[in-house]
């Protein structure tokens, strides 16, 4: 399974007067790993597409905030 939360290292100034972030992070959408539509691709159903706002569970991501801290 490909990773879709992608991370870089930005340039750092020091003579930035905020504290910097040393390590920001973004998504990759799921279509870039899938290439041609297989044939019979599993489906959700018409309640859970609308909710997860796709038809195939192949190409659904959750969110999660990346600065978040675990409990």
């Amino acid at each position: 399974m490909p990773t879709f939360r992608r991370t870089y290292k930005p340039f750092v100034s020091p003579f930035d007067p905020c504290p910097p972030l040393r390590v920001r992070t973004y998504e990759t959408p799921a279509q870039l790993f899938l290439g041609f539509q297989p044939e019979n691709l599993k489906q959700f159903t018409l309640k859970e597409a609308l909710k997860h706002g796709t038809l195939w569970p192949a190409l659904y991501t959750p969110y999660t905030n990346p600065y978040e801290t675990k409990k």
